[in-house]
């Protein structure tokens, strides 16, 4: 198992506050990859006037939910399971399906690992090579797919360094996983941030593999981390039984229930963030890319994953200078397969985003 250190969260900002004297409310977080623009207005003034939701126990089902859900992924309802956020649904999968052994693409999200040892099972990693821009070699990956693995899992794009396994590569993976009977969750919390989304979600592929489980949630894209409203979504009819035999009969609350609705229809909301997105994306990418200092890899997500080439900086230094500043980065010294070398950013408003290159290109 990868020794993992202790790090600052991107909701970490209580801790913040008590070690550096700054409050909470005026740190600009460029380390927790939510949506700048913060929950809808839509959402703000319409979840208000039904407050009386929670008088009453949600539908059982949550058909309508999953309707609204289904139209917005391209997935069929009855492929649909909600969960009080994607981390309980990843808990949840990996207690039924209960892996002796995983292959998890790293450098990622410690919670996957975390999950397959608290149930008995054991984790290896296949490591992105920073050497290819941390892109995925598919030939040499599908060789590491062996007949010992139960499952594979896949962050995508993957956090922290916001590269994608196009749909084509995903469905080569999972012929390949089939044939050694290994299961393949795929995590797509930061999907609806990347430019085409038709080229890289795996959603279409639920149709034609029963050995692919895919998570979502709304707190990165929607704002909304407090929520807690997450979503999977497999063709696997056992693995639906399964799930919907030991989940708790009301996974999400009422209002969670309500705000599920306004947001999937949200068409102006969805689309003001991925342009907003789109566009501090290019232009960040391009101020570091110019920059001697150091090395960004190209983003597909909202967020990047940049390399420290100045000789007299590391993570660490960077990190101070930033919260100084009441900006939060992410100091990527933690993640397995990275070093002092590396800092992550999300992409938040242009003037924000300014505020930092600034402070990092200036260090």
């Amino acid at each position: 198992m990868i020794q993992h250190k202790d790090h600052f969260h991107g909701s970490d900002l209580e801790k913040i506050e008590a070690i550096y004297g700054i409050k909470k409310e005026d740190i600009v977080s460029f380390s927790a990859n939510v949506n700048p623009l913060g929950i809808s207005t839509k959402l703000r003034n319409c979840l208000s006037e039904h407050l009386d939701a929670i008088t009453t126990y949600p539908d059982r089902d949550y058909k309508d939910l999953k309707n609204c859900i289904g139209n917005y992924a391209g997935a069929e309802p009855e492929h649909i399971i909600v969960g009080n956020g994607s981390t309980e649904l990843i808990s949840l999968f990996i207690q039924i399906t209960a892996p002796k052994k995983a292959m998890i693409l790293g450098p990622t999200y410690s919670e996957y690992e975390r999950e397959i040892t608290l149930n008995g099972g054991k984790t290896k990693y296949y490591p992105l090579p920073a050497a290819n821009d941390f892109h995925m070699d598919l030939e040499d990956f599908k060789s590491h797919l062996t007949e010992d693995l139960d499952l594979l899992i896949l962050c995508n794009p993957n956090n922290p360094t916001s590269t994608c396994i196009r749909t084509d590569m995903m469905r080569e993976i999972l012929d390949v996983c089939k044939e050694s009977s290994i299961y393949v969750m795929v995590d797509e919390t930061y999907i609806e941030f990347v430019e085409n989304l038709k080229l890289c979600s795996a959603v279409p592929l639920v149709k034609s593999y029963n050995n692919i489980i895919i998570l979502r949630g709304t707190s990165k894209f929607f704002a909304a981390p407090g929520l807690r409203l997450g979503y999977a979504i497999t063709g696997n009819e056992d693995l639906l039984h399964q799930i919907n035999k030991y989940k708790n009969p009301w996974m999400i609350n009422s209002l969670a229930e309500v705000a599920g609705k306004l947001m999937f229809q949200d068409e102006e909301y969805i689309q003001k963030t991925r342009e907003l997105i789109k566009d501090q994306r290019e232009k960040l990418y391009q101020m570091f890319l110019d920059s001697p200092k150091y090395t960004p890899f190209e983003p597909t997500a909202n967020f990047m994953l940049i390399r420290i080439d100045d000789p007299e900086l590391n993570s660490a230094l960077l990190f101070e200078k930033c919260i100084k500043e009441k900006m939060m980065i992410r100091d990527c010294s933690t993640f397995p397969f990275l070093s002092d070398r590396y800092i992550r950013i999300c992409f938040m408003s242009e003037d924000d985003n300014l505020a930092l290159a600034k402070c990092l290109l200036n260090a």
